[in-house]
């Protein structure tokens, strides 16, 4: 096997001239979350979902701009992104749907839900629609093995999942999606 190096020491990370940190969202950090911990380090989880949930992803800049904002190394703030399957770092879909593939949902049949989802919107796990309406994941554990089959949508858990209820699921989110923007 050889190794191909790739010039990673000059990636340049897309910019955009509006922060993704916000100076209201700034203030909001400084008075609501940073007090309630010992030190600023420790908001970097809060930040990130306050981050994510406005977003529906943290962008490269986002990472730089928390890294500033509580004096952390932003390799520390984009290895806490990457470490855990809840944060994107890509724009996602306005409906995520992640399927549970752990032991007790995969001995519940949550493969034929993952390839009914593929099917009909098209797409592989990690993977959005062209129209940027949905995006499929496969999810380790979700916690709920008793009621497996299991799958979230935009965060909602829902439980003992069949085609049909999921297919409505799905509707129901491309319905929203088509009238307001949002899950």
């Amino acid at each position: 096997m050889s190794w191909t190096t790739k010039p990673s020491a000059t990636t340049k990370i897309a910019l955009r001239a509006e922060p993704y940190c916000t100076q209201a969202m700034k203030d909001r950090w400084t008075k609501d979350l940073l007090p309630r911990y010992a030190t600023k380090e420790a908001a970097l989880l809060p930040i990130l979902h306050d981050l994510q949930h406005e977003y529906r992803y943290i962008a490269y800049q986002a990472m730089v701009e928390v890294g500033s904002f509580l004096s952390l190394h932003p390799a520390m703030v984009m290895d806490t992104v990457t470490f855990y399957e809840e944060f994107h770092t890509e724009p996602v879909g306005k409906c995520v749907i992640g399927v549970c593939q752990s032991i007790a949902c995969e001995v519940c049949g949550h493969k034929k839900l993952l390839d009914h989802v593929r099917t009909r919107l098209g797409i592989e796990p990690h993977e959005t629609t062209d129209d940027g309406k949905f995006t499929l994941l496969a999810l380790e554990c979700l916690g709920s093995c008793d009621t497996a089959p299991v799958a979230l949508l935009n965060e909602t858990l829902h439980e003992n999942l069949t085609i049909a209820t999921l297919d409505a699921l799905i509707d129901e989110a491309g319905r929203t999606n088509a009238s307001d923007g949002h899950h």
